[in-house]
């Protein structure tokens, strides 16, 4: 009963959640640029902090905080540009007991000043403070994390994500890589971890020199997953600005939107020490660099050896840039409906214009274009769904189902069963981008949960921004 009890509060958490970002997608937490903060010179202080779960847990972290005066987890996206000198100042105020902190960037040219001499770079002492100056030579997506203690520090929350953006980047053209091929309209950062939680409540309870007592860091048993520091379904709320908000200490969202035809960018980072298959429902993804190396043959080639998947293996310490796109190609049936009821245009035809076109001439021309504004593939236009659809009665009704089988529409042509709330008023299509390691969709052992987030695509006629 228990069990139960927690699956209907999470799938209403979930609805809730979801319905909040659809009805905001032309508000503050649906821009199509990543969460973060920009600039040359930054300064992040080390220090100790708590971040929530979605069953109501709390976790100890030590994480970096730009000023807000909370740690955050993961830490600050850091967003730079290719060729400009970057500063970083570490203070540290963490507790005595966890000594040094530092920040070791893997892919970057780094010079550090300051502190004291640590194994991998100059560390800042308790109270103290380090500087890391570096020149990003390419662009792509890089990754930070701590060089003090690592095992342990890192489990703790001490990494984020760099962007780099090429240089000559024009926002309003952008490009991941400089090169036409990795031009793109969205773009969304998945930063995957996992914690296991034993760690934190004896560095909480008992002090870091007591993880000695046990095999926790030898044998580590995760049992919370991640994306942007947020386990589902709190992936799916919206980003707020760090330390304020539902979630102080782990500002950034996870949950995508987009319009059919937007080329969306995909930068995943395994911050963690496991890999993690992120699985992406709704078509492939096309990856087009790994650890800020854009994929080419040649220099000037573009990604020209990139190659499709539908599950991206996140393995530790690793970038991976990918674009994903979605039309409603191949599906065989018109998604905004194919009768009068329904009429839109696709490259000037009408729904009638293109049945009687199919049936006299089914191998047009036609048949093999795109409509520009929709992005809707004329192949399709005018074709019935083939299914008979069942009556409403006969229907179990999920949440996100806007009782009808077409992009932008609401009960067309079912009805939503009396009292049931619609959640998806924009009638979008939702897929789940999730692990594909089912432990990992779980909240300390209890389905729903961990490294599961969604994805919506909406009608060309809700803005997103």
């Amino acid at each position: 009963m228990r069990r139960t009890a927690n699956m209907r509060r999470m799938k209403s958490f979930l609805s809730i959640a979801i319905a909040i970002v659809l009805l905001s997608v032309n508000g503050p937490g649906a821009e199509a640029v990543v969460d973060g903060i920009t600039g040359t010179a930054f300064n992040l202080t080390a220090r100790e902090d708590f971040i929530s779960t979605a069953d109501g847990g709390s976790v100890l972290i030590w994480g970096y905080d730009d000023g807000s005066g909370r740690a955050q987890y993961p830490g600050p996206t850091l967003i730079v540009d290719q060729g400009v000198a970057v500063t970083i100042t570490l203070t540290n105020a963490l507790p005595a007991s966890a000594g040094n902190a530092s920040i070791v960037i893997p892919g970057q040219q780094v010079s550090s000043s300051g502190g004291t001499a640590g194994r991998l770079t100059r560390e800042a002492v308790p109270g103290g403070t380090v500087m890391y100056t570096f020149t990003p030579a390419r662009p792509g997506t890089f990754l930070y994390h701590s060089g003090t203690l690592t095992e342990i520090q890192e489990e703790m929350g001490m990494a984020g994500a760099i962007i780099v953006r090429p240089a000559g980047f024009n926002p309003a053209a952008p490009t991941a890589y400089g090169h036409a091929d990795s031009a793109y309209d969205r773009e969304y950062l998945f930063i995957l971890s996992e914690m296991d939680s034993r760690i934190h409540d004896v560095v909480e309870f008992l002090g870091p020199d007591a993880l000695g007592w046990f095999d926790f860091l030898s044998s580590p048993y995760p049992n919370y997953y991640f994306i942007n520091g947020r386990t589902a379904v709190d992936t799916m709320s919206m980003s707020n600005s760090p330390g304020t908000g539902l979630y102080p200490t782990q500002p950034y969202g996870a949950m995508a939107v987009m319009h059919p035809g937007d080329r969306v960018l995909l930068r995943v980072v395994g911050i963690g020490r496991g890999s993690h298959p992120f699985h992406l429902h709704g078509n492939h993804a096309r990856v087009i660099a790994k650890d800020g190396r854009m994929l080419e043959s040649a220099p000037g080639a573009g990604p020209d050896l990139s190659t499709e998947i539908f599950t991206i293996l996140s393995s530790p310490g690793q970038t991976t840039d990918s674009i994903f796109e979605w039309t409603g190609k191949g599906m065989g049936w018109d998604i905004y409906g194919a009768d009068a009821g329904h009429e839109h245009p696709c490259n000037g035809m009408t729904v009638a214009q293109a049945q009687a076109l199919r049936a006299s001439n089914p191998n047009d021309a036609y048949f093999g274009s795109q409509d520009p504004a929709t992005k809707e593939w004329c192949a399709d236009h005018g074709n019935e769904i083939p299914v008979t659809l069942p009556n409403s009665l006969d229907l179990t009704m999920g949440p996100f189902f806007s009782a009808s089988p077409y992009l932008g529409r609401t009960e067309d042509p079912l009805a939503l069963p009396v009292g049931q709330q619609n959640f998806n008023g924009y009638g979008a299509y939702i897929f789940m981008w999730h692990s594909h390691n089912e432990k990992e969709l779980l909240n300390y052992g209890v389905f729903p949960g961990g490294m599961l987030t969604m994805m919506a695509i909406l009608p060309q006629s809700v803005p997103l921004d």
